[in-house]
């Protein structure tokens, strides 16, 4: 039987009096994409530097592609994205990514991967000279290069305008399609949903919730709007249909749940006229991740 590409039991990492991972259980599959969502301080970026290697860790267990974190036998089939740091500031661009071809036996052309991620024009350009979103897609370029069973992006996109970002979606997108595991960590609601087969959501260092995007939002709609601040939504659920539920969050937006059908609507916008609310961006949506997240955590992602 073949392993998952990561595969991580009971996890615990401290520093000092403060654990970040406390217990952290965790499967991602092979030839899938898995994305860790969570607040800053919930323990994901611990997490990834202990899979690479680079931190060692207070109990539990850790496999990646069936062997311990930092065995040799990784490093020619695991690419690394850190958030930061690893690069010389002197060193350009195109010379950084043929050094790093050097140490695998098929890696993909260094000038195909400046091109596709938008960084040919800066293939002399030395690194400390690169903007941050530059230095960025150097950096996944430099852990794809190699062509990797698995590959590791800290916040791959975190700082790049929306043109870069959708370049390295297209990137991963394409690694997927070729049979590579990813894992990634991201602030970006949208970004998980587009990318991940699978997501797994923390806090304080525990898996609390996992599964596809749309398991863990679900089939169930919502209806939105805006309008002012203080409705009284005890009155407004006194006309709703039984099991509905209304909240306010943030200040003027509303969101109704229940079953979101033509009746509920009907009911919603007539007790406004009642009661003289104008509505703005009345609208039906899904749950979203974030909302998910909220939920479970009662906190903002950053």
């Amino acid at each position: 039987m073949i392993s998952p590409a990561v595969e991580i039991t009971g996890l615990v990492k401290r520093y000092g009096r403060t654990t970040a991972v406390d217990g952290l259980t965790l499967r991602c599959a092979r030839g899938e994409v898995t994305a860790i969502l969570g607040p800053n301080g919930a323990g994901k970026t611990s997490t990834i530097e202990i899979c690479e290697g680079f931190l060692r860790f207070d109990a539990g267990s850790v496999r990646v592609l069936g062997l311990p974190p930092g065995d040799p036998g990784l490093r020619a089939r695991v690419g690394m994205m850190p958030q930061s740091g690893g690069v010389p500031q002197a060193i350009r661009a195109g010379e950084w990514l043929r050094l790093v071809s050097r140490f695998h036996a098929r890696p993909i052309p260094a000038g195909a991967l400046l091109e596709r991620l938008g960084l040919a024009e800066h293939a002399r350009t030395p690194f400390r000279r690169l903007s941050g979103g530059q230095q960025q897609r150097l950096s996944l370029a430099a852990a794809v290069i190699g062509r990797p069973e698995l590959v590791f992006l800290d916040e791959p996109t975190a700082g790049l305008d929306p043109q870069a970002r959708h370049a390295c979606w297209e990137v991963v997108g394409e690694l997927r399609r070729a049979g590579v595991s990813v894992v990634l960590t991201t602030h970006y609601m949208d970004e998980a949903e587009r990318l991940a087969d699978h997501v797994a959501i923390i806090d304080r260092g525990r898996v609390v919730a996992e599964g596809s995007p749309a398991s863990l939002t679900g089939a169930e709609r919502q209806l939105r709007f805006r309008a002012r601040p203080g409705l009284d939504l005890d009155e407004l659920l006194s006309a709703l249909p039984p099991g509905s539920a209304a909240k306010e969050s943030p200040a003027g937006h509303y969101i109704i749940e229940g079953v979101v059908d033509p009746s509920l609507l009907a009911t919603v916008t007539a007790w406004c006229a009642t009661e003289g609310v104008t509505t703005e961006d009345l609208s039906i949506e899904r749950r979203t991740l974030e909302d998910v997240f909220l939920e479970l955590t009662g906190r903002e992602l950053r």
